[in-house]
């Protein structure tokens, strides 16, 4: 049975499909393209429910926008940003790139399926693009 397991894992490991963004994730793109690597899609969630919110924007310096923090692999292996905890100890580390760029190419930094980016356009901002037509 636990040959079986071991099985099932690895062929899921070898045939999985690149990740996309779910409700709430945060793309992050800042630096991937140019890198030639995917955008990194960060799991907000999944860590919201395990941390208060002061760990990463507090502690860590995170700031709260999307695409607001010059986060790098550099920095990363430096022990900053995401590298606070992913340094193979608390959790995984930077070996395996595809845990984290897993967004596809070209996908700008966002965070995904936003209440924001669903929001009407200001009535004031409406009424001048009118104007000028």
């Amino acid at each position: 049975m636990r040959f079986l397991s071991l099985l099932v894992l690895a062929l899921t490991m070898v045939f999985a499909t690149p990740a996309s963004a779910e409700y709430g994730d945060v793309v992050i793109n800042n630096f991937s393209d140019a890198a030639g690597m995917r955008p990194v899609v960060f799991p907000h969630w999944f860590h919201r429910v395990r941390f208060r919110c002061k760990v990463c924007h507090a502690d860590l310096g995170f700031q709260f926008k999307a695409g607001g923090n010059q986060i790098n692999m550099l920095k990363i292996i430096d022990g900053q940003f995401c590298g606070a905890c992913h340094n193979g100890e608390l959790a995984w580390s930077v070996e395996n790139c595809n845990l984290c760029h897993s967004a596809k190419p070209k996908t700008a930094t966002h965070v995904h399926e936003s209440t924001l980016q669903k929001l009407a356009a200001p009535p004031a901002a409406a009424a001048s693009s009118t104007a000028l037509r």
